[in-house]
């Protein structure tokens, strides 16, 4: 979509261009039109930030958003622990992030065409257990990582948006 900005302008700032393009050869613009528009959809495929996640297993609480109240977990299991750069002072806490497995050193460690929806409980650095890595973007829940990798991976890179 910035592709699409990018030729809007070119073309604005170059009116003689386009009426020298539809001038000559009418169907040209047209199709360069088309084929930016194509080449920009393909390009642009990421809608998220890109960042690293590890894994941690219980004990989960007390957790640095919520205490020792239980009911912060959601029903199922998908949550995690905000990485320093996310971790915004603490307003990161109950805040909710599609995430998604993009790669890892071990081929074949994401699960393929898997996104999950987590909720930040905690703060990484905090956490009770000791993750799988640290200095991670987010640490997920046991069952959040294996829905989305090999639990058996100490960290794999992900895509998130934060919805």
């Amino acid at each position: 979509k910035h592709y699409l900005h990018i030729i809007h302008i070119f073309f604005s700032s170059n009116p003689s261009l386009i009426f020298s393009m539809s001038s000559s050869h009418p169907g040209h613009f047209q199709w360069l039109s088309l084929f930016f528009f194509i080449i920009a959809q393909i390009i642009h495929t990421s809608q998220g930030d890109v960042g690293t996640t590890a894994q941690y297993s219980p004990p989960y609480l007390p957790s640095a958003c919520y205490g020792n109240d239980p009911s912060q977990f959601p029903s199922s299991n998908l949550f995690a622990a905000a990485g320093d750069g996310i971790w915004d002072n603490g307003a990161s806490c109950g805040r909710q992030y599609l995430v998604r497995c993009i790669s890892a050193t071990q081929p074949g460690t994401c699960i393929p065409d898997q996104t999950i929806q987590i909720r930040i409980v905690d703060h990484a650095p905090s956490l009770n257990s000791v993750p799988s890595a640290t200095g991670t973007t987010m640490v997920l829940s046991q069952t959040a990582f294996g829905t989305i990798a090999n639990s058996t991976a100490m960290l794999i890179n992900i895509e998130f948006e934060q919805v």
